[in-house]
């Protein structure tokens, strides 16, 4: 058999064995960095008072991963982390807005579905009807633009 020796590979050749070699290993490491799908530890319930609040406060909870998705609905390993910690701090007899601080200060704003109405989220909340009043006005000014250009005469001298 015959050996190749990489200093006689021409540029091109090297370029495409290297790539081969870099398209097999990631082939093959690809499952090393899967992750699972559903959460290996589904939490234990104490009673359906405790099982109630704790969905109740994972679904008004966004995913930092996902992003458009709860904390309920997402598969992401973080998400099941955040629901562990969840669990954890209203096992500690912290409040649900005790919970919700203690994923705002570590996340920011972003964790909740509904963030507070502040002066940091004022274009969140008042942007999108500042917006569609903005374009009412604009709508109006080129109604009327075009309106005051066109006048017709009720008598224009003519008789049919």
């Amino acid at each position: 058999m015959r050996a190749i020796y990489l200093s006689s590979l021409s540029g091109r050749a090297f370029a495409t064995l290297a790539l081969f070699l870099l398209l097999f290993v990631s082939i093959f490491a690809a499952p090393a960095f899967a992750q699972s799908g559903t959460d290996p530890t589904p939490p234990q319930f104490t009673d359906t008072t405790e099982e109630r609040r704790f969905h109740a406060l994972v679904s008004e909870l966004r995913c930092v991963m996902c992003q458009n998705q709860s904390l309920a609905d997402s598969n992401a390993q973080i998400a099941h982390d955040l629901r562990r910690e969840v669990l954890a701090l209203m096992r500690q007899g912290k409040s649900d807005e005790e919970v919700k601080q203690f994923l705002v200060a570590r996340y920011g704003e972003f964790v909740l579905y509904r963030p507070q109405v502040e002066r940091t989220t004022w274009l969140l909340w008042f942007g999108p009807a500042a917006l569609v009043l903005l374009g009412g006005v604009v709508i109006v000014r080129i109604v009327r633009r075009r309106n005051s250009g066109h006048a017709v005469s009720m008598d224009d001298g003519q008789e049919w």
